[in-house]
Formats: structure tokens, sequence, C-alpha cells
């Protein structure tokens, strides 16, 4: 995975992924990318910015109808904005939750109405800066191509033993094979793709 790290990072360059202002900002930019891209995903944070949303306090209180045609550009806005305000809720009321070890807190967040996986562990890594490694549809669809198969326990296990546990790290790397997979997986640059080869090595 290293390898497949080092290859990446010359390909591409640093990402510097997540963009946010606060870590809150990042909670509710997980949930919003569900299932669409993230220039929608920018575009609704811009709305929630200008409308003085992005606080825990402010986002629980505001009415279901507002909050919706805010996001609406992100795709299923009725379910996300019933989502944004039960987690904003939740963080108004348990403002220290980010402090808590890792696995306490991904699985209290798995258990808010929304939250699998990857939201979880993005939550994790880039909002509380402790050490998850990300798997999403990119991260499977590459680990495929280069012959690693498995569910999304058994994808994060082969990266957290493979690698140093280190935030920054993990934060790089799913950033650059989320970019990897938009330039070329989502692309169908299977012929131009530098990893095949040299991930089965």
């Amino acid at each position: 995975m290293k390898k497949i790290y080092d290859l990446l990072r010359r390909e591409l360059g640093p990402r510097h992924w997540w963009p946010a202002d606060t870590a809150f900002e990042v909670v509710i930019g997980a949930v919003l990318t569900q299932q669409t891209r993230w220039e929608n995903v920018e575009q609704a944070i811009k709305n929630l910015k200008d409308h003085s949303l992005l606080e825990a306090d402010f986002l629980s209180k505001v009415k279901t109808e507002e909050l919706e045609g805010l996001i609406r550009c992100t795709g299923f806005y009725r379910q996300k904005a019933m989502r944004l305000k039960n987690i904003s809720i939740f963080f108004h009321e348990n403002p220290d939750i980010l402090e808590k070890p890792a696995g306490e807190l991904r699985n209290i967040l798995l258990s808010l109405d929304g939250i699998g996986n990857e939201t979880a562990d993005s939550i994790v890594l880039y909002a509380a800066d402790k050490p998850k490694f990300v798997i999403d549809a990119y991260t499977k669809r590459i680990c495929k191509c280069i012959g690693i198969e498995g569910d999304y326990g058994k994808l994060q296990s082969v990266f957290e033993s493979s690698l140093p546990v280190d935030v920054s790290l993990y934060k790089e790397f799913h950033a650059l094979i989320v970019e990897y997979g938009k330039q070329f997986c989502g692309k169908k640059r299977c012929c131009d793709c530098i990893l095949v080869e040299n991930g089965k090595t």
C-alpha cells in the first residue's frame, strides 16, 4: 500500500484534503456528500455559510423546509435535511463528542440515523483527527483492479495493517485515491492506469 501511495503522490501531488473551516463543517460535508459529487456539496456548504447555519446550535433549530432548500443541490435533500438536523442536535448536546477515542467515537456515530461506515470514518479521520482509514467506492474499485477484494472491514484492515498509524498519511492517501479515481476510474481511463501492474507486484 505504501508503494501505491508513493505512486499516487508522484502522479497527483499533495491534496491537503478535507477543505473545511471547522470540524463541524467536516461532519456536515460528510453527510451531504453521500450519493453526490463534491461540487454539489461545496454549493450546499456555501448556502449554509451564507445563512450562518454551520454551527450545531443554529442548524439544529432551522426550519426543515428552509434547510431542504439550501441543500437541494446535493440530491436526496429531504432525507439529508432530517439527518443533518438530528446530527446537529446530537452534536449540540454532546459538544465534546469528537474528543472520544476513535473506536468509541466510531461506534457512537454508527448508532446515529444515516451514518454508515464511510461517513463515520470520514468524521473520525477528518473532523476528529483520529486514525481510521476511509474506504469509499473508488478505493473498492482500485483494490479490485489490483486483486484485493473484500467487504468494507476487510479492505480497511488491509490498509491499516499495511501503513503506519498516521492521521496525516491516512488523510492524504484517501484524498489521493479519490482524486485518482475521479481522473482515471471515473473517466474509464483503464489503459492509462499506473496502479494495476504496480499494485500486483
